[in-house]
């Protein structure tokens, strides 16, 4: 879903589009579209980038990303399977395969791959830095894993994304996990279709971690979250 509003200085918008881990991030320059499935491509203009993090089907819709890309010419970066299942449908020089500790850059914004605790063949979450220095984590079907905390203590994250349920083992109680071990600012639950998901999730945090913000997203509704200081 694209985002006609351009984030100021140290902030970034952004929208989750379905119920799964589909979210447009909008930085001062780039606009990213994480796993866009059960969306029209005509809802997506100006994008500079598709981020896919593994093959399954609520994540990677090969010909959608497709039509992204014919409308907008944007590039794709994807985890090395999903990769493989797009060469035939993107250009070689449009399309690059991310892992665990590689990084790719669109100017001056970063998105770094790390593990995810999920299993699929070869999954990633994602670090997204603006060229300010927002840094949102995008755990997409992750389960909490002992990494998130060096990860969350190395990167001062702003924002992220907890997975909550549909994905196999998760809940509320796992994306609180994720909070608790990444110590962001804001922390949003989302991968749900269950509003008593999303509630419970809130619940739990504000119990836990109260100094921590919580955002329960609407699908289809801009948000806006500024630099961690």
């Amino acid at each position: 879903m694209s985002i006609k509003k351009t984030p100021s200085k140290n902030e970034i918008l952004f929208v989750w589009f379905n119920r799964y881990a589909g979210v447009t991030i909008k930085t001062p320059s780039k606009t990213l579209v994480i796993d866009p499935v059960d969306i029209k491509p005509r809802n997506f203009k100006n994008v500079d980038a598709v981020l896919i993090t593994h093959e399954h089907y609520d994540h990677l819709d090969q010909p959608l990303v497709s039509q992204i890309h014919k409308l907008t010419q944007c590039e794709v970066v994807a985890d090395p399977t999903s990769a493989r299942r797009l060469q035939n449908v993107i250009p070689p020089e449009k399309l690059r395969a991310i892992h665990p500790d590689s990084e790719v850059k669109f100017g001056e914004v970063s998105i770094k791959a790390e593990k995810s605790n999920h299993p699929a063949a070869t999954p990633v979450s994602l670090i997204i830095t603006s060229e300010d220095g927002v840094k949102v984590y995008h755990t997409s079907d992750s389960l909490p894993f002992p990494e998130m905390a060096a990860i969350g203590k190395r990167e001062k994250l702003d924002v992220v994304f907890c997975t909550v349920g549909i994905a196999p083992s998760t809940s509320p109680e796992t994306g609180v996990e994720i909070a608790r071990l990444t110590k962001p600012k804001v922390a949003v639950p989302y991968h749900t279709g269950l509003t008593q998901d999303l509630k419970k999730f809130a619940e739990l945090l504000k119990k836990d971690m109260p100094k921590v913000t919580c955002l329960i997203p609407e699908i289809g509704k801009i948000y806006q979250v500024s630099k961690k200081v």
